[in-house]
């Protein structure tokens, strides 16, 4: 006899949602890891998907990175990047997903030779095909590696200028300790200059003064992850004040150690402070879960309840780059579907 499902998990499943903190990259599954080095002729350092899915043990976020871009090797061709992109899609489409914003990272495919144009129409072409076929609106997001120089980074832009009609907005990710903010403000004034937002992330495995630093240095309108703001009560409050979004990612935090206990995580008390947070799966190819899987691994350990995972479903529309009227008319959905529950 199947179990029925806690109240509050059956509201999750339902609810439409928006997911703003995703690398594409990170969405690549082990099968299709090996399905792509077979047609490109690329020889990974695994045997099989079982090898791989055993990697999967992370001591931190630079063992994971080092997995990460030895998986993206095999992303080659347009078509490698649209099919990426597309069965992400597909899963967000059977998350009742309706709006995502997702990252991608230029520099490790241009670092192996691969043009900026490929990725970029690759992607595209799948985020379009997505809106077309499956309703799901998107942002498209160009995240700098920050273990590179900003040198690189300045290279990469200057490169992606010919494609800006089609990104909708810049980032920082990549190994976080040692490369704090402050190492990109140039390349971040000049994204400011010719008009591209920008989030960051921050406060995930560094100090919580690379948050503010994000904020005031990058001027990050976002910040991703930011678990590390409650080390500083001042903060806290400059964040809550001013609505600044936290793109947390329960599931990545797990699996990287920076909680050792899903049950000791802090989004509850983000949330509690007043905080505009909210549940996104980072990568989720590699730790374990998408948005509802982390939505429901949350109620789970930390207790939610249905007005909590309405609250960090609402944050998430209201922190997404929507138009007004959308984000009015998701929450509006958010509520009749909620009422209905009730």
């Amino acid at each position: 006899m199947t179990e029925a499902l806690h109240p509050v998990d059956q509201l999750i499943l339902a609810l439409p949602k928006t997911e703003l903190h995703l690398h594409i990259e990170g969405t690549l599954e082990p099968e299709m890891m090996f399905e792509l080095a077979q047609k490109n002729g690329i020889t990974l350092p695994y045997a099989n998907v079982e090898e791989v899915r055993a990697a999967y043990s992370f001591d931190n976020l630079q063992s994971f990175l080092d997995l990460y871009y030895a998986g993206a090797s095999v992303l080659v061709t347009e078509e490698d990047f649209y099919d990426l992109t597309w069965a992400y899609c597909e899963r967000a489409y059977s998350d009742h997903i309706v709006h995502i914003e997702i990252f991608f990272d230029p520099q490790t495919h241009t670092a192996r030779g691969i043009d900026i144009g490929t990725v970029i129409f690759g992607i595209t072409r799948a985020l379009q095909d997505a809106t077309d076929k499956l309703g799901i609106s998107s942002r498209l997001i160009l995240c700098f590696l920050r273990h590179l120089s900003e040198a690189d980074g300045q290279a990469t832009l200057e490169a992606a200028l010919p494609y800006l009609a089609q990104i909708d907005g810049v980032g920082l990710d990549s190994s976080e300790l040692g490369h704090p903010p402050a190492k990109f403000q140039k390349l971040f004034k000049r994204c400011r200059d010719l008009g591209l937002p920008a989030v960051a992330h921050a406060g995930e495995e560094g100090p919580a003064s690379y948050i503010t630093e994000a904020l005031d240095l990058l001027g990050a309108a976002r910040i991703d992850h930011g678990v590390r703001c409650t080390d500083d009560a001042a903060l806290v409050v400059r964040l809550a004040t001013e609505r600044i979004p936290l793109t947390v990612c329960p599931l990545s935090n797990l699996k990287l150690c920076v909680v050792d206990d899903l049950a000791k995580h802090n989004l509850r008390n983000l949330l509690a402070a007043g905080l505009c947070a909210m549940v996104n799966s980072d990568d989720p190819a590699y730790f374990g879960g998408y948005l509802n899987a982390n939505l429901l691994a949350c109620r789970a350990a930390l207790d939610l309840s249905a007005s909590e995972v309405i609250q960090l479903i609402n944050h998430s529309f209201e922190a997404s780059w929507l138009p007004d009227a959308d984000k009015a008319r998701w929450r509006a959905e958010v509520l009749r579907i909620a009422c209905i529950a009730k």
